[in-house]
């Protein structure tokens, strides 16, 4: 009986050994950012939703099924944060004065306070297009940043280009599986309002210079032949290409330099690059810097200046006064 004790003890030994070999993150995903997306406070079915559509966004390096309760504080989720490699944390809150969003490095801050003019969910985006590129597997890799016109006097405007840049994963060009690259996130800033336009869409890279009906056969899409008496027809009838294959602008045509999965894309061939809008929509402003973690010396205030700082125009002089 002894020696039956001892040889399951090993053998449950090895088994949490196995586990741990099994679910270690290597070591570049553990430098890759991760983050926490949560809110704060009494939000209503609207803005929750939106906390779901924004964790979809920073998939897969987030804490997609995270619960939280009235109970738990931001110490609670920094605690967190070190064993998990979290390196953000985003919250959304509601007041009488409209929705705010929080972005905060871990763990010592700084934290960039946004005021969410207006936000479209992510049903009601896709919702909205003719063709809908909804899949999964767009998921299972982080999105590419672009930033765009992250410009102008200040030291907040490179601050939050910095801070969103490092929210997701760097590239390395040279190294960069472009199969992994589903995905991007697209931010403007408009300089004249001040304000951030964030839309996120899936890539799709489809083969040019085709007709609409052997572009279907490349792809493995089964057509449908039964108002056509002879396959000729189908491939060859020009009426059969679609206005966007007439119209199509040369812009977004690039030379594939690596092999891909998707079918009808030839390494050294012209192919399209597309885009499909998954959301949310989000319209954000920056309302203030601090130093620290939620709290600190405020570095940046939109609307509240230092005594040594020149208000902007007449209107932020009156408000100052």
């Amino acid at each position: 009986m002894g020696s039956k004790r001892k040889s399951t003890v090993k053998k449950n030994k090895r088994l949490k050994k196995l586990k741990k070999t099994v679910y270690e993150e290597p070591e570049e995903l553990k430098r890759a950012p991760h983050s926490f997306v949560i809110h704060r406070g009494q939000i209503g079915k609207s803005l929750l939703q939106l906390v779901k559509d924004f964790r979809k966004v920073m998939e897969p390096f987030t804490a997609a099924s995270l619960q939280v309760y009235k109970k738990n504080t931001i110490k609670d989720f920094v605690a967190l944060a070190g064993p998990m490699h979290v390196s953000h944390l985003c919250v959304f809150t509601s007041s009488d004065t409209g929705v705010n969003f929080r972005v905060a490095r871990l763990p010592q801050g700084p934290t960039m306070t946004f005021k969410l003019h207006n936000y479209a969910l992510s049903k009601d985006v896709v919702s909205s297009l003719r063709k809908q590129m909804v899949n999964p597997k767009l998921f299972s890799h982080a999105p590419l940043i672009v930033m765009n016109n992250f410009t102008g006097e200040g030291l907040h405007i490179n601050l939050m280009a910095t801070m969103f840049q490092n929210m997701f994963p760097t590239i390395n060009v040279t190294k960069v599986n472009l199969n992994d690259i589903k995905r991007c996130v697209l931010m403007n800033y408009n300089t004249e309002t001040k304000l951030i336009e964030f839309r996120h869409y899936a890539i799709k890279t489809v083969p040019v210079g085709l007709s609409k009906g052997v572009k279907k056969i490349v792809q493995s899409k089964v057509p449908d032949l039964s108002n056509f008496d002879d396959i000729d027809e189908f491939l060859l009838k020009p009426e059969l290409l679609s206005d966007s294959e007439f119209e199509e602008s040369t812009s977004s045509n690039v030379v594939v330099p690596q092999k891909l999965v998707s079918r009808g894309n030839i390494v050294g061939t012209q192919s399209s690059i597309r885009l499909s809008e998954l959301g949310p929509r989000l319209t954000l402003q920056l309302i203030k810097v601090e130093e620290g973690l939620m709290t600190g010396d405020v570095m940046f205030h939109e609307f509240i200046k230092k005594p040594d700082e020149k208000p902007d125009n007449k209107n932020e002089a009156k408000e100052e006064v």
